[in-house]
């Protein structure tokens, strides 16, 4: 299922009570940076803090600006994802919007060629009838009625069938002109089409562009929540109680949930690594049709994106979250939750955030006008940024169900010159099975 801006927060805000009690409980707290990682000219330090209590103006004062830092925090971080949420959607329809137009255009293209046959054709036959009447023509039929009036009958029929004749090549040379008309009006419609896709395609690199600017500015917004909102809650703490220990009690906090983080990190891990065990061969090729993934890039430098089989083909399909008909533009892929999701091929990154209804994405420059996209990644499970240059095979994200998505799968897109075609033909070109 896909994830809101304000549920993408809801975990922090968990964290933020879970850093109160344990000031108050010395319990286990939620934080995820060192307590002093902040400007000490932003934000204030313990023994800011501590020396606030000294009045009880200062106090207050204290009090006062750090709800308003902890307000700022939430707000901007709320406001950038929010920020994030529509640019990539926006760059989602822009792309969609370039892939349904290309596929229009190729089909006019392909009218406009089957036309082009026919006309062809037509003008072929045309031209053959017109060479028969040519040469029937040359006989002056009147001449030999005259000068042979004993073959008449033979004669008045020949002149039937020339009169048929030609009515037939009136009829031919007709479908013939009509035929170069479509081909032509075809051509043309294709021609408009092509002219268009630029504008389009322009549009969803624009919008890509700056879907990954939110992103980073989302990004910034929550690290800047999570390295200092946590510790901003136990300073109120503080200066609104009479609380003894706060700043160790914070600062073993932080080390215990450091801790808790690997750990669950570690069994991502495992249970990623266990899956992708499961799926692969017994020679460990990524190439197989088995649901493999990874492994050492074939001949050609590719290997299969993830594990799991195909769910969902590419094309036009009923959009099981949307309920819309609409363009499926690559194959789903399906296997375990965080299981890995690697490069199909060499390249550098070109995107990586929050694609809309592609969920967290990333796409890759595999240079050659060639590039891959890799949808519903989990929350957190992007492990490489924009710019980056990574290898064929090398774990770039984890599978999530992000997006327009009903459960864990990888969304796997193979594009030329930035539309999208069906990856089952392209990645079988290469000596893999999707």
């Amino acid at each position: 299922m896909s994830t809101s801006p304000s549920q993408s927060l809801r975990p922090r805000r968990r964290v933020i009570a879970a850093a109160v009690a344990v000031v108050l409980t010395a319990g286990a707290i939620a934080a995820f940076a060192p307590a002093e990682q902040a400007s000490a000219a932003s934000y204030p330090s313990w023994s800011d803090v501590q020396a606030a209590k000294a009045s009880e103006s200062a106090q207050q004062d204290k009090v006062t600006e750090i709800k308003s830092l902890i307000s700022d925090l939430t707000t901007e971080a709320a406001a950038k994802q929010k920020s994030a949420a529509a640019a990539g959607t926006a760059y989602q329809t822009a792309q969609t919007n370039f892939d349904e137009a290309t596929l229009k255009q190729q089909k006019l293209q392909e009218q406009a060629d089957a036309a082009e046959k026919t006309a062809a054709q037509s003008e072929e036959q045309a031209g053959q009838l017109a060479a028969q009447l040519g040469r029937a023509s040359s006989n002056d039929v009147t001449t030999d009625l005259l000068t042979h009036p004993t073959n008449s009958g033979d004669l008045l029929y020949e002149l039937g069938a020339m009169s048929k004749l030609t009515e037939q090549a009136d009829g031919i040379y007709s479908q013939a002109t009509q035929d170069r008309g479509t081909a032509q009006a075809l051509a043309d419609k294709s021609a408009v089409a092509k002219k268009a896709l630029g504008a389009l395609a322009d549009a969803a690199q624009q919008k890509m562009q700056a879907a990954q600017s939110a992103a980073e500015a989302a990004q910034t917004a929550v690290d800047a929540q999570n390295d200092n909102q946590a510790r901003l809650e136990a300073q109120l703490t503080l200066l609104t109680s009479n609380a003894t220990n706060v700043e160790a009690k914070y600062n073993k906090g932080v080390a215990v949930e450091k801790a808790r983080q690997a750990a669950l990190a570690k069994a991502r891990a495992a249970a990623a690594a266990k899956a992708a065990a499961a799926a692969a061969p017994s020679g460990g090729s990524g190439a197989g049709s088995n649901g493999s993934g990874g492994g050492t890039p074939n001949s050609s430098g590719w290997v299969r994106p993830s594990a799991g089989y195909q769910t969902s083909p590419y094309g036009y399909r009923v959009d099981p979250y949307t309920g819309a008909h609409a363009l499926h533009a690559g194959v789903d892929l399906a296997p375990a939750c965080y299981s890995p999701i690697y490069a199909a091929h060499s390249g550098t990154v070109t995107f990586a955030g929050n694609g809309g209804g592609y969920g967290n994405e990333v796409v890759l420059d595999n240079g050659g006008g060639i590039s891959t996209a890799y949808g519903h990644i989990v929350d957190g499970g992007i492990m490489v940024a924009a710019g980056q240059h990574v290898s064929a095979g090398q774990q770039i994200a984890q599978v999530g169900s992000t997006g327009w998505s009903t459960g864990c799968h990888l969304h796997f897109e193979t594009r030329v010159n930035g539309a999208a075609v069906d990856p089952v033909p392209f990645m079988a070109a290469r000596g893999i099975s999707v």
